[in-house]
């Protein structure tokens, strides 16, 4: 009998062993699923695209870009703000989508800036992704050692082509100046009647079909060397409206030395012809036929070479995705030395005569 009760009092142990056991292993089961699938993430692409039929306008400084999704462009998220797999952040300004806050979804992240080279500003250190603003008129940001700048003074316009002389005066108590029409200097009123105003304003101005056609000369280029923009205004069009016009320019590439074509004993070169035939490229689209052009030269001294004589020719692009556009470009036939120059030190001389052109900061 005590032999009886002691090998139930032995099974009893060991099915409760079992139990506890089996138990434990279910736990460390369910546990393991937690944890390789803990969330349902939420999908934030959707096939097929559905993209707005109108282009997103970007603030100045963000850019346009593919979504993350391949479908859309859109504005790209700036530092600090949520990004997700369709909300790309500006890759332009070195922005990343940092995920590591959101664990263990990483779903939604913040944009941040990956680690690179810093700038150097007249003796002035600034980290990578560190915004700062060295005068009143401009705001920068480095980026991988080098600085984007975006104009503040973005609100006075220069006077339309009635004005022949506009000037920018400084405003008391004010950074940005304002464009006024200089009426000191007055052109004369009456002309004989065979002679065009034009002959005194050297603009283009002659009838068309009912409408005075008005235009201003080409504005210099946005860059002194690379892919640039050209504005002028002019009414030369269907409704005798006046508009403004642009147009691609190219004044000299940005990677070559054109100071070691200059001539011993000499010490400006006005024009650089392209010895091989090349191909405009514009946001990562390729010009369709390949061109051989001229390019303004540089000099040793005070002097600069900007464009003399050019005219205006149509570029057609093709891109990755299978698109294709046209644009106007400038080109040049002569340039020539003179020493009507922007100081070649200041970064912010050419910004300051374009104040409104978003497809530059794109």
């Amino acid at each position: 009998m005590k032999r009886l009760l002691l090998w139930i009092l032995v099974a009893s142990n060991i099915l409760q062993g079992l139990t506890q056991n089996s138990k434990e292993a279910s736990e460390d089961s369910e546990n393991s699923i937690d944890f390789v699938h803990p969330y349902n993430r939420t999908q934030y692409c959707h096939w097929p695209c559905q993209c707005p039929k109108r282009m997103p306008r970007c603030p100045p400084g963000v850019s346009l870009m593919m979504d993350g999704c391949e479908c859309c462009k859109a504005c790209a998220k700036q530092l600090r703000e949520n990004c997700t797999e369709a909300d790309t952040c500006d890759r332009h300004k070195g922005l990343y989508c940092d995920y590591s806050r959101d664990a263990p979804k990483y779903e939604v992240g913040l944009c941040a800036y990956t680690v690179g080279v810093g700038c150097e500003l007249n003796g002035v250190w600034y980290a990578n992704g560190q915004g700062f603003q060295p005068n009143c008129k401009y705001k920068c940001t480095c980026v991988n050692g080098v600085i984007g700048c975006i104009p503040k003074c973005r609100q006075s316009r220069p006077p339309l082509v009635w004005c022949q002389n506009p000037r920018r005066v400084k405003m008391p108590g004010k950074c940005c100046e304002r464009w006024i029409c200089d009426e000191s200097k007055k052109l004369r009123k009456t002309a004989p009647r065979h002679v065009s105003m034009s002959a005194y304003t050297g603009k283009s101005e002659e009838w068309r079909r009912n409408c005075l056609v008005q235009t201003t000369p080409w504005s210099t280029c946005s860059q002194s060397c690379g892919m640039g923009i050209s504005t002028r205004i002019s009414n030369e069009n269907g409704q005798c409206k006046l508009m403004k016009e642009r147009r691609l320019c190219y004044l000299r590439p940005c990677n070559v030395d054109i100071t070691k074509h200059i001539k011993e004993g000499k010490k400006c070169l006005s024009i650089l012809k392209q010895i091989e035939p090349m191909n405009f490229t514009l946001s990562g689209c390729v010009s369709r036929r390949t061109y051989r052009p001229k390019y303004c030269g540089v000099c040793t001294d005070d002097r600069c070479c900007t464009p003399q004589k050019s005219k205006t020719i149509e570029v057609n692009f093709d891109c990755p995705d299978g698109l294709g556009f046209s644009k106007n470009l400038m080109w040049i036939n002569s340039c020539f030395c003179n020493l009507r120059c922007k100081n070649p030190n200041d970064i912010f001389a050419d910004l300051s005569y374009y104040p409104n052109y978003s497809e530059i900061s794109n």
